[in-house]
């Protein structure tokens, strides 16, 4: 192999396996996490589905009960999914929430039947409690797989998942519904896809490239030089630093944008539809196309970042940083003007408003690469507990925005109310954006060393009064040459002399 090709490492390796099973473990559980959304019309209305099942008659508030209790539990675990993905490694803990998922989504039409709408919360609010372990699970794992040139191409194939996911779970729960399966068939094939994910992941999956039994010496030399990693480098237990991590600027930077982007998506995945039907008076939900367009333009437009990113970086047009902080502005501004756009539409203009949320989504898929990757840049040795600090606080946060909206619009056909939520919105994303462009930081920070928290010379450590050797005493006396020093020891006898009384 020529020196040319060896700097590169194999064109497809087993790298790009781990990205693709990071990219299914997304689709499989967004997979069970949103067909939760078909399942509820289908559930409470037999006669948009196989009208063979039982229709269970929930009000109002129920359904939001259920639709919100998966995110209960989704926030609580991020923290928590740091520690025990340093602990355990990314093969172990991205297997438990896939499992989990998969036993749940089995058990949910029996748990129905026997109780009811609060059964079926209880069950979310668990499988949110197993799927808060995920996302700090791909971080740790593209960290300890990517070389840093291919990081924006196996991210964003790996976080496109979502976007797939979305799109399956509106794409083909309805038609599951419909069939001789009827809606327990939308869980059952959920369950299936999950349990096959991990019957190869388990085969497959690797914590990193020196314990795969797949990777053959070249991409793992590739990989681990790429990352000027030494011998036993993942047999390390690298300490986290908080106190520098607590007082990073380009940490909260990337905090700071991280909960706009969650609050302003919220409110545009949550309410727009809300707004569209209250005020264009859409019925949006009935049109699997309006619902799924969206998605399906943050799902190509990710592609498109990357390849302008791969572009970019091969041709040296802009430093990383730059690269990331151009693409987070297109990303966060430009829905930001979108969302101030559609806030001045009427139901005269549909056509408009679904194509400006259609744009609205497309450019906001330039997140990924233009910010979430930006935590694998900074601390590639502790990528999965900032992802776990960052997801959660962000997820945390973004649980508020409806209950904002709430107080702000009274009146779903009011299009001034509106108008304040999504001005609010844009401001949020301007802001957050703002703050990432003067403050946020790809470089690698000097608190990623392994050891930063070791002592670095001997210099550095506290002094102690030299210690002298007595030849000539038969046994081994300690001699302290300061002789206050000397008083504090004499308790321990005449083996612990002052220099001076040996004059």
């Amino acid at each position: 192999m020529t020196a040319a090709a060896e700097s590169k490492g194999p064109l497809i390796g087993i790298r790009h396996l781990q990205a693709m099973l990071l990219f299914l473990v997304i689709c499989v559980n967004y997979m069970g996490r949103l067909n939760v959304s078909v399942a509820l019309v289908a559930i409470t209305d037999a006669a948009t589905s196989n009208p063979d099942f039982p229709q269970h008659d929930w009000t109002g508030p129920e359904k939001s009960y259920i639709l919100s209790s998966f995110y209960w539990g989704y926030t609580i675990t991020q923290f928590p999914a740091g520690f025990l993905v340093r602990r355990f490694g990314a093969k172990a803990i991205l297997f438990i929430p896939t499992i989990a998922t998969a036993i749940l989504s089995a058990l949910t039409p029996y748990c129905i039947s026997w109780g009811g709408w609060v059964a079926f919360c209880v069950l979310r609010l668990v499988m949110g409690l197993f799927q808060g372990l995920i996302f700090p699970c791909i971080h740790e794992h593209l960290a300890k797989w990517s070389p840093p040139m291919e990081r924006n191409r196996l991210g964003v194939f790996a976080y496109s998942g979502s976007d797939c996911g979305v799109v399956m779970a509106m794409g083909i729960s309805g038609g599951i519904a419909y069939s001789a399966i009827g809606w327990p068939g939308l869980f059952y094939v959920t369950a299936g896809m999950c349990l096959a994910w991990c019957v190869i992941w388990v085969l497959l999956g690797a914590n990193n490239a020196p314990s795969s039994r797949l990777v053959g010496p070249d991409e793992r030399d590739y990989i681990e030089r790429s990352m000027a990693r030494p011998d036993g480098f993942h047999d390390q237990k690298i300490p986290v630093p908080w106190r520098a991590l607590w007082t990073s600027v380009p940490f909260y930077a990337l905090l700071i944008v991280t909960c706009a982007q969650g609050w302003s998506f919220s409110i545009m995945q949550l309410q727009t539809p809300a707004y569209m039907h209250g005020v264009l008076e859409m019925e949006i939900m009935k049109n699997a196309l309006y619902s799924a367009l969206p998605f399906v333009a943050m799902w190509c437009m990710s592609y498109m970042y990357l390849i302008f990113a791969d572009i970019a970086m091969s041709r040296q047009w802009m430093s990383l940083n730059v690269l990331r902080k151009s693409i987070s502005t297109v990303a966060l501004w430009g829905p930001a003007a979108a969302l101030i756009g559609i806030g001045f539409l009427d139901k005269e203009q549909t056509a408009l408003a679904i194509a400006l949320m259609t744009i609205n989504a497309g450019l906001n898929a330039g997140f990924g690469i233009g910010c979430n990757l930006t935590i694998i840049d900074m601390s590639p040795n502790h990528s999965g507990m900032i992802m776990a600090i960052i997801n959660g606080i962000s997820n945390l946060l973004s649980l508020g925005a409806p209950l904002l909206v709430g107080v702000i619009v009274t009146d779903e056909s009011s299009r001034g109310q509106w108008q304040i939520v999504f001005a609010m919105t844009a401001i949020l994303f301007f802001l957050g954006n703002l703050v990432y462009i003067i403050w946020g930081s790809t470089n690698q920070q000097p608190w990623d060393a392994a050891d930063f928290l070791k002592p670095r010379d001997l210099e550095q450590r506290p002094h102690l009064p030299p210690l002298k050797m007595d030849p000539a005493a038969s046994k081994t006396n300690i001699v302290i040459s300061d002789e206050s020093t000397a008083n504090k020891f004499a308790i321990m006898g005449p083996q612990v002399e002052s220099s001076s009384s040996m004059a």
